[in-house]
């Protein structure tokens, strides 16, 4: 496992009002929801990422208005419905 850290300043976290503990669940919630939306990294890793369960991840993305289905490929898309 890898670990990042950053220095995130005190007058971003007395603007935000956030703790030390609050800021990085903030920032874990929002690298998760990067990696899902643009590098396609799996559900479960970005729950793992962001601290939570799937089942809170997924309501997480739908929060931020995230589809949590996504068909690039809009035959994919039709076997699946075919095949369901």
């Amino acid at each position: 496992m890898c670990q990042v850290s950053f220095n995130i300043p005190s007058e971003v976290l007395y603007d935000t009002h956030m703790s030390a503990k609050e800021a990085e669940l903030f920032a874990r919630r929002m690298v998760a929801l990067g990696y899902y939306t643009k590098n396609n990294v799996s559900i479960g890793y970005c729950a793992e990422i962001a601290g939570m369960t799937e089942e809170e991840f997924m309501l997480f993305l739908g929060q931020n208005k995230v589809d949590v289905f996504r068909f690039d490929d809009e035959d994919k898309l039709t076997r699946d419905v075919e095949n369901a």
